[in-house]
This record gives C-alpha cells, structure tokens and sequence, in this order.
C-alpha cells in the first residue's frame, strides 16, 4: 500500500512539473542568477584559493601531512563563510609512492629503452625494492588472460594496452569503459600468476606522461608491483612487441602501504532560516594524487562546493533549508570520507532534500546530470526543466540522467537526488591524475562559472524544493 501510495505522488509531482508556467524574463529570480554571476565573474574568489590550495599546500595524498594542512586550511576558510564548521573524523589508509619507480624496454639488439612510468596507487613494490625483469605478454582486457590461459601468463609482465574509445563523445563514458577492461585487472593477472602489469594511461592525449590510479587486488595473498605508461610509452611498448620476439621489460618500484591514519571530512553550514533540519549538500573530495597539484581532480570542485557559500555569504542571500558544504576526505583510497558521511547521516536521521558534487574538473558547465532513485531522478529532471529561461543565458542546457559523483553515491537511497555538475569533458582527462594536473592549467572563467551554476542552482531548489520532498514544489 505504502509504495502504491508513494509512486502516485511521484506520478502527481511529475505531473505537475512538466507543464511548468512560462518563466517571464526580469523576474526577481532572473536577477538574483545574475547577481550569482556577476559576483563570481568579478571576483576571482574560488580560483585565488584554488592557487593558495596548490602552490602553498599541494599535492594531498590520503593520510599525508599536506592533506592535513588542507583541512585546516579549508576548515579556517570556511569558518568565515558559515554559522558552523566542524570536522568530522575519518580513519583513511596510507600509501607512499616511494623515490623511486622506473621501467625499461630491453631490445633484442641490446638496445634500452626508458619507459615512462609511475606506480599505480595502492600497488606493492618489487620484491626487496629490487628491479624485476620478464618477458611481455600484451592484452586489451581481462577477457585476453582467460583466452591466452595461465601457460602464457606465468612469470610475465602483462602490459594492458587499453585505449579510451575516441568514438565516444563523452570522455567520462570512454573512461569508464576503459577502467572496467585495464584498471581492475591487476588481481586477475596475479591469479593468473603474473610477475607484475605495466597498463596504458587513460588519456586521448599522446605525451609522457604517466597517469595514476588505484588498483584493487582480489587476493591480498597475491599482490604484484603495477606501472602505468604514459601514452607515447606505451605505444611504443606495443609496436616493440610486435616486432622483437625477444623483448623483455625491466621494472623497479619501492612503493609501500604504511597502515592507516587519521583524517577529517570538513563540514560548513549556513543554517536555513526556514526548514534548518532540511540539507541541501554541496560537496566534493579534498585529497588528490601526488603526482600533480590536484588542481583539476580535484581543486577545482572543492572551490566550487566552497564559494556556494561564500557566494551566499557575500550577496546576503539567507536559505531556507541548511546549505552545507562538505569536503571529503580519503576518495581516491576506497572513498572511507564519503562512506562516514552517509553513515553519521543515517545515524542522526538527518534529512537531505539533495546532495550535488563537483567531481568532472573546473571545464566550462554545461548543465546538471541527475541521478538516485529512478523516481527521484525523473522528477528532479523536471522540476529543474521548470528553469530552463534561467539557465538559458549561461549556457545551461543539459538536464539529464547521468552518472553523479561516486562520493555522494552512498547518500542514494529513497528520495533524494543526487547531482553533478555537467563539464565540457575534451580536455579533463589531459590532466587527470598526472603531473600536469597543476593550478596553470585550470582556466580562471570556467572555473568561475562553475562555481555560479551551482550556486544557481542550489538558491532556486532553496527557494521552490523538489517534487519529492514533504511539501511538494512551493510556489
């Protein structure tokens, strides 16, 4: 009785908001969005800490002493913005990259080839830290090792050539797909009794550099060193294979995971003046990669998740629910910041009305994927079609169902939705999770106009609700 009852509501709501009135311009919510814009294109505020947060801080890898200055950091920030922050605690794992991490190509001629690699986060080291050299064995997907079989796999390398689809127009589809093929194979080769992988980064840009990325290994009993390649290595990894028969790659890696430490998600609110037990959530990952800055993965999106309230802050807007900021930590090692979250939520019965994450880089905004509950999905896609004339004149088109952030995924359940800010996604993975992941490399106006569409977005949902909510869409 109680679903039947639940999805006729869901039916009335949709029902309701998708014959929305015509919006008529110069109305008090066009000019509040251009407000939002003005502020955020005139004053820079989230790209000067964007610089301060790469240049002074750096590099934030889980459970290292530069991430524990960002929270501070961020936590001192936010406090100048907001009636409460607070820090919640996190245990996170540890692990270190090491000095040193090299592979060679060695040619039947005798000649050496320098690789370009790093370790693949989370991976061990070569046994006692010392150079490993085997044979290569070359695979598109974990499907080749079953197909090869285990004669062909034991004692080798196992390079993963997986290229991102170029076919595909949305980069973040082409890299999952990728990632499920390379990235989660490294236990299927050790099962299959693999001496180590060396695998492709995922990047449709041809250069040397390396990208990162964490691996998971299905046997804890059976762990092997794992490289990625940067793109000009690996292909010519591949053409060297095809033509010398004798080919065999030396590799070194002195990486090490080192326990678990203690971190903190950061917590900021602006409480509602109206409906203060009611969240809307802004929030993106704080941590990053060692290899870069963490500006674009994922600097960006914590500048965004913070200048909402500085946004709301500076132009005195007063929300009716509670606006808050989280920026979470331990993402990129198992995501222990986003599960905490979800759980402390559940345990105190907080009520979120929607949870959005930055989490696709400061790129130009081209509108909102909406995700949860196929029910919630649908009927936020139409209450938020409610504001198309608004978003028009930034540029805000896309309204669609979508993958959201993987940080706000574990606050899928029942009614609330779940949101991402839609980015222009050609050049992301030029950067992502490599060295040129740097403050120079984020453009100062994309980045603003992030910042403004979230904010957008999070004063109209304010002022109106959602269809799903108690109380329905208020006029």
């Amino acid at each position: 009785m109680k679903i039947i009852l639940y999805a006729f509501i869901v039916y009335f709501s949709l029902f309701f908001t998708s014959n929305p009135p015509a919006i008529k311009p110069d109305t008090p919510d066009d000019q509040a969005l251009k407000a939002i814009y003005d502020e955020a294109l005139n004053k820079s505020w989230g790209y000067t800490n964007l610089e301060h947060l790469c240049k002074n801080i750096g590099p934030r890898l889980s459970g290292s002493e530069s991430a524990a200055t960002a929270v501070t950091w961020s936590s001192d920030v936010l406090r100048k913005l907001s009636d409460t922050v607070y820090l919640q605690q996190v245990e996170v794992p540890v692990w270190e990259r090491g000095k040193k991490t090299e592979a060679e190509a060695l040619l039947g001629n005798n000649d050496i080839v320098e690789l370009d690699a790093c370790a693949l986060g989370g991976s061990v080291a070569t046994l006692n830290n010392r150079s490993l050299t085997a044979e290569v064995v070359e695979v598109k997907s974990s499907k080749d090792l079953l197909i090869k079989g285990k004669d062909a796999i034991k004692d080798k390398i196992v390079f993963y050539n997986c290229e991102m689809d170029p076919t595909l127009i949305n980069n973040f589809e082409a890299y999952d797909q990728a990632m499920d093929e390379c990235f989660n194979g490294t236990g299927d080769a050790a099962q299959y009794g693999a001496q180590a992988v060396l695998v492709r980064s995922l990047t449709h840009a041809e250069d040397e550099y390396p990208h990162t990325q964490t691996i998971t290994y299905k046997d804890p009993n059976k762990k092997i060193p794992a490289l990625a390649l940067s793109t000009k290595s690996a292909n010519f990894l591949r053409s060297a294979i095809a033509t010398d028969d004798k080919l065999k790659v030396t590799m070194q890696t002195d990486c090490t995971a080192k326990g678990t430490a203690k971190s903190h998600n950061v917590i900021a609110e602006i409480k509602g003046s109206k409906y203060p037990n009611e969240v809307i959530l802004v929030s993106a990952y704080l941590d990053s990669w060692d290899l870069g800055e963490g500006a674009q993965a994922n600097g960006a999106g914590a500048m965004h998740a913070m200048e909402v309230l500085y946004l709301f802050k500076k132009l005195k807007i007063q929300p009716q629910h509670t606006i808050r900021c989280v920026l979470y930590t331990n993402s990129l090692f198992g995501g222990a910041g986003a599960k905490k979250y979800a759980e402390e939520m559940r345990k105190n019965r907080e009520k979120h009305i929607l949870a959005i994450e930055s989490d696709r880089g400061g790129f130009v905004p081209q509108g909102f994927n909406i995700g949860g509950t196929p029910l919630a999905a649908e009927a936020t896609i139409q209450q938020l079609r409610r504001y198309a004339y608004l978003f028009k004149p930034y540029n805000l088109f896309y309204f669609e169902k979508g993958e959201t952030g993987a940080d706000i995924e574990a606050l899928k359940t029942g009614d609330v939705p779940l949101i991402s800010l839609f980015t222009e996604s050609q050049r992301y993975f030029d950067y992502h999770n490599a060295a040129t992941d740097v403050y120079e490399n984020v453009n100062k106006r994309e980045l603003e106009l992030g910042s403004a569409s979230i904010a957008s977005l999070v004063y109209l949902i304010d002022k109106y609700g959602l269809p799903m909510q108690s109380g329905g869409t208020r006029k």
